[in-house]
């Protein structure tokens, strides 16, 4: 795997945002999601949020890649801690255990 599943957007909801330490419990338990969505939009970690699901779409380099996934070595850094959409890939879905995402071409 060269982690190509990471460069697609990848939806949250709060308890995976507690997991990632990026909101704590205390906030989690006082301010509403529109508002700690607002916060972590103007800290960059997020890039949309429906208010309707409640759920957030993680923020991604120019690159496209994950904010969580290292450049270098193409290894999640934050894997105890991933969201569960990350947790369940590619086991879910209409073909699970299929991933459509082959290795990268060279210089891609």
């Amino acid at each position: 795997c060269v982690a190509n599943c990471c460069t697609m957007p990848v939806e949250v909801r709060l308890p995976d945002l507690l997991r990632l330490k990026l909101v704590d419990p205390f906030e989690a338990e006082h301010e509403a999601p529109k508002q700690i969505a607002k916060r972590l939009d103007r800290a960059g970690l997020i890039e949309h949020f429906n208010f309707t699901n409640s759920i957030f779409t993680l923020a991604r380099r120019a690159s496209g890649d994950c904010l969580f996934l290292d450049a270098a070595s193409r290894r999640c850094t934050v894997y105890e801690q991933r969201p569960d959409t990350c947790r369940k890939h590619p086991q879910v879905g209409p073909r699970p255990g299929y991933c459509p995402y082959g290795a990268r071409a060279k210089g891609s």
